[in-house]
């Protein structure tokens, strides 16, 4: 007998193409839909829990012939996605909450939730692969990279892997929309969704928000307060805007006059400050990094692999260094631009995803001389 499957619906055409095919395959399938951002007067497509896209899940559930539930998750969803997503822009960090959200609301309390429902197995709209591999399950990359979405799962574990259908892991975009347009389904022609689903109007408008209307959810000083501007000696360049209004990287809106282009280096929080410099300061010869997941066999000792510091980034061979308490030191084949403080540092051997950790930030040069003197000594 083939497992009851819970399939994510959020009234996409990924999630809808999912469901079809997965009852067409025979199997029992629930369609599960999650609240998670009250946005029942929002009558725009593409955003989290708007009233036309639980609607659309729902009729779209009806033409696959199979029963459709909505879980209230609003205060987990806050919890573990929405507030470490403002504390992270006031804390100077540049968060990635599809991963959080990936992390703990679709693999870990959905996947829970669903088995209180009888399912067995979980199915989403992802456009990724699980494989068995000789360490157990494996998550690889989608066969079409412009739609791969492995980057934002790299914290998954064995037994998620392993409770976890990404049907559409093979298959391109044109793919999917034809088999929703043969099926009749009436997400066939709807658009893609929005990137951040929970913010609307823009991220700095939403984190001053959500300040503003319960400060006693963060912690903050300096919200709305002008920055100082500095370079990397500190000398005062001008004044800017609040410093989380700034990423790591950006060049554009700086309001400064000068001999050559000036990018933001990092954030000061602390001191209200916004650290910029020529481009070739930028560029770092590696990361230093937190909360360290492998996917499979936990791995000790310094290992090679393609890494990337962003969704798109093409990757940089590098030397992943674990140095204890979730901890790793991440050294650049070749510098890279844009080592973003909140984001993630990816591992991929080939398509196969090893694991990853959360950048805290840059490696100095010295850094890196410390570093491979280590290594040196451990030969």
């Amino acid at each position: 007998m083939k497992p009851t499957i819970a399939v994510a619906m959020s009234g996409g055409l990924d999630s809808s193409v999912t469901a079809w095919l997965l009852s067409r395959a025979g199997y029992p399938v629930i369609g599960l839909s999650m609240l998670l951002w009250d946005r029942s007067q929002d009558n725009t497509y593409g955003r989290c829990c708007g009233a036309l896209d639980m609607g659309d899940a729902k009729r779209v559930a009806q033409q696959c012939g199979i029963p459709h539930y909505t879980l209230q998750m609003e205060e987990e969803f806050r919890r573990s996605v929405v507030d470490p997503f403002v504390q992270d822009y006031l804390d100077g960090r540049t968060p990635i909450p599809c991963t959080r959200c990936n992390t703990w609301i679709k693999f870990d309390l959905f996947l829970d939730k669903a088995r209180q429902l009888g399912a067995e197995r979980i199915a989403t709209g992802h456009y990724a692969r699980i494989l068995e591999g000789p360490e157990g399950y494996e998550l690889h990359a989608a066969a079409e990279p412009s739609k791969d979405q492995s980057y934002y799962l790299f914290e998954l574990t064995q037994d998620q892997l392993a409770s976890t259908l990404f049907p559409l892991g093979e298959t391109s975009k044109p793919e999917v929309r034809l088999m929703a347009q043969e099926a009749g389904l009436l997400v066939a022609q709807k658009p893609e969704s929005m990137e951040i689903c929970f913010v609307e109007g823009g991220v700095r408008q939403f984190v001053e928000s959500q300040v503003e209307a319960e400060p006693s959810r963060f912690k903050t000083k300096t919200l709305n307060r002008p920055s100082q501007v500095v370079d990397r000696n500190g000398e005062v360049l001008g004044a800017g805007e609040p410093y989380y209004r700034y990423t790591v990287g950006q060049r554009r809106g700086l309001g400064l006059a000068a001999r050559e282009p000036l990018y933001v280096l990092r954030l000061e929080p602390d001191r209200n400050q916004v650290v910029v410099g020529p481009e070739s300061e930028l560029r770092a010869p590696g990361l230093i990094a937190r909360d360290l997941h492998w996917i499979g066999k936990e791995r000790h000792d310094p290992s090679e692999a393609l890494v990337k510091i962003r969704s798109r980034h093409p990757g940089v061979l590098s030397v992943i260094r674990p140095v204890g308490d979730g901890r790793v030191e991440v050294e650049f084949a070749e510098p890279q631009v844009g080592v973003s403080p909140g984001q993630a540092a990816v591992f991929y051997e080939g398509s196969r995803v090893l694991g990853g950790c959360w950048i805290d930030g840059p490696m100095t040069e010295d850094w890196t001389l410390v570093a491979r003197q280590s290594s040196r000594a451990l030969e």
